[in-house]
């Protein structure tokens, strides 16, 4: 049967690290393609103990519930940006969503028309490309360097398209791994202000923050609760699977979002809701994040001491201060998204760069997860793709 599908499908597109994934787990191979925190850190006690809570409650804790989310939460959620100096919000002006990854889709639902522009970093989050992409809008990448969007071209951009939003994850990036100078993200919150247009910061990553002694300004807290929504998640801090994120806006932006959740999905799971609410009263949530971080950043330092020993032609990257990524530049000649399937191959797998471009994708780059390998598999991973990537500097050098 021919299926009558609606225009908007030709503009879905399969997620790339997805479909890495499924090769990966077909067989014997050592992934630093996945966004993944590690299984072996999950808070199992903690999280035991707060279902029991949530079930000691009575019946009422699994009825249905409000579709702006456990107001508990919503207040906790409050006071853990209020210590990022996020102070602008109040409970009714956070949504609780299914993953950060749903804030994104109903932001894109009710402010998206079909050739809308967004301007956003090159490289950005590939999955924030697939949502604006699917709503028929127009991806404009901005120049940046390491300190983020660079003001003369984001002005020159701005004045010339009328983006209706801005889209940027400006600390501890995926793919890339930057972080915004201050003076940066001023000048970002001042051409919002000054051009009105809504900024979307996308912070999943933020308190995995390797160097305790520097500051990251959020630019919600650089705003007065008018221009910049702000979603993150508890997937990288507590796990993933209660798929629990939420989003804080001016009020009438979250009203609406709030809106379109009700004719997606009602509410986001409440009975998860409730039990993040348990954990972080009565589970040193922040000693558990604290614990992540210094595991991350052994294995982040395993990851570059690999690349700086491997003494590879053209190689280029920036050592993370956070997040969960290494991104990789190679010789100008290596094009990453061939180079995969001989990785695969070779026992060890990684995301190539290109898709993660809204503008000219640079083909000689790899994103590389070290979160969820043992130090063990990192090493050997590593030796594996160095190997490969100067068995593949060297036939060019000889074709």
């Amino acid at each position: 049967m021919k299926y009558g599908f609606a225009d908007r499908v030709r503009y879905l597109q399969s997620s790339a690290v997805r479909d890495i994934l499924k090769v990966v787990g077909q067989g014997n191979v050592i992934s630093f393609a996945g966004g993944l925190p590690d299984d072996e850190l999950f808070p199992m006690d903690g999280l035991k103990d707060a279902f029991e809570r949530v079930f000691a409650t009575g019946k009422g804790s699994l009825q249905y519930a409000e579709t702006a989310g456990y107001r508990p939460l919503r207040e906790v959620i409050l006071d853990r940006m209020g210590r990022k100096g996020i102070d602008s919000y109040s409970p009714d002006e956070v949504l609780i969503t299914t993953g950060s990854q749903q804030a994104i889709d109903l932001f894109a639902r009710i402010m998206i028309t079909p050739g809308d522009i967004i301007l956003t970093e090159d490289p950005t989050y590939l999955a924030a490309l697939q949502v604006f992409k699917s709503y028929e809008a127009t991806v404009i990448p901005v120049d940046s360097d390491d300190d983020g969007m660079l003001p003369e071209d984001l002005e020159t951009k701005i004045k010339e398209h009328k983006p209706k939003c801005i889209y940027v994850v400006p600390t501890f990036s995926n793919p890339a791994g930057r972080v915004w100078s201050l003076e940066r993200r001023r000048q970002l919150v001042n051409l919002a202000h000054k051009h009105h247009i809504v900024i979307f910061e996308d912070d999943p990553y933020g308190e995995i923050q390797f160097l305790q002694e520097e500051t990251y300004t959020p630019l919600a807290a650089l705003d007065d609760g008018t221009h910049v929504l702000y979603t993150s998640t508890f997937s990288k801090t507590a796990v993933p699977a209660l798929r629990t994120g939420w989003i804080a806006g001016p009020y009438q932006v979250i009203r609406m979002m709030s809106q379109a959740k009700q004719a997606n999905d009602l509410h986001s799971n409440s009975l998860a809701q409730q039990a993040l609410y348990q954990l972080c009263c009565h589970y040193d949530l922040d000693g558990h994040i604290q614990n992540l971080i210094n595991v991350y950043q052994s294995r982040m330092e395993i990851m570059v001491r690999c690349l700086e020993e491997a003494n590879l032609p053209n190689l280029r990257f920036v050592k993370p201060k956070g997040g969960m990524f290494l991104w990789v530049e190679l010789d100008e000649g290596i094009n990453t998204t061939e180079l995969l399937n001989e990785a695969v191959k070779r026992g060890v797998a990684f995301v190539p760069g290109e898709p993660f471009y809204a503008g000219t994708a640079k083909r000689n780059t790899m994103r590389l997860n070290y979160t969820h390998s043992t130090p063990e598999k990192i090493e050997k991973g590593m030796q594996l793709l160095v190997t490969l990537i100067a068995d593949t500097v060297e036939a060019q050098i000889h074709s």
